[in-house]
């Protein structure tokens, strides 16, 4: 008898199903808590932080930023 064999005996295409149904609930909920209106003022404050540094970055000789 070979492993493939015994694994598509197994009967374990149910666990596929529950982590598919389980990651699309994760995502929707992530998509909808991003973008619901009363978190706007806050994505556009983060997509404003690349320009908001009015001195260009320095880092010392370890990489951590002063």
């Amino acid at each position: 008898m070979r492993l493939s064999d015994i694994m598509s005996n197994a009967g374990l295409s149910g666990y596929a199903e529950v982590a598919l149904v389980l990651f699309v609930l994760a995502f929707a909920g992530i998509a909808v808590a991003t973008f619901l209106p009363s978190r706007k003022s806050e994505m556009d404050r983060a997509g404003r932080l690349p320009f908001d540094d009015d001195s260009p970055a320095r880092f010392n000789e370890k990489g951590e930023r002063l």
